[in-house]
């Protein structure tokens, strides 16, 4: 027979477990709002000419950072990606040391000869790579200037020719039973 005691001591240790259990449940899958389109777009556009506003913008609402604004037809574009194909090497700079993603398109435009040249080793194909707008990795060696003299004449060595390119897609059929 359980007393009054043991009673009230189990009755606190269960409504113990039954909170420190409640704790650690997953809350309900809400998905945070998203980005106001017209936000990224500003923060984008920016990207092409302010560091100024950028920055202010960033401090602001540090999730634009890798946000990619969409002018439809498969032309998506971040931060990065305007600075990077203007060639503002000072924002792009900035933009990666605050945690941008970076990626082939940049490391053209920074001159970042050895490891343009161990991914066009692995990925041959990325010498054909679209970017924002349809500009191509020699796009952005030439807009790296004297910094990225190296990686402009690996590209052109490996075959590259056009610095910007229709931003058309192929379909990739995947064969049944595939890709599930």
């Amino acid at each position: 027979m359980v007393n009054r005691r043991q009673f009230l001591t189990q009755g606190a240790f269960g409504l113990g477990g039954l909170f420190l259990f409640s704790s650690f449940r997953s809350a309900p899958d809400e998905k945070p709002a998203q980005l106001e389109n017209s936000l990224v777009r500003d923060f984008v556009g920016k990207a092409h000419r302010d560091k100024d506003a950028v920055v202010k913008m960033f401090a602001e609402h540090p999730t634009l950072l890798n946000a990619a604004y969409d002018h439809g037809g498969g032309d998506f574009e971040t931060a990065l990606g305007a600075a990077s194909h203007v060639g503002y090497t000072e924002l792009v700079t900035w933009l990666v040391e605050n945690g941008a993603q970076m990626n082939f398109l940049t490391l053209c435009l920074l001159g970042k000869t050895e490891i343009v040249k161990s991914m066009l080793d692995l990925y041959p194909h990325l010498i054909h790579m679209k970017g924002p707008h349809g500009f191509t990795p020699l796009h952005h060696a030439n807009n790296g200037g004297e910094d990225a003299a190296a990686v402009k004449k690996l590209l052109e060595e490996r075959g590259a020719v056009e610095t910007k390119v229709k931003l058309i897609f192929p379909v990739i059929a995947v064969p049944a039973g595939e890709g599930k």
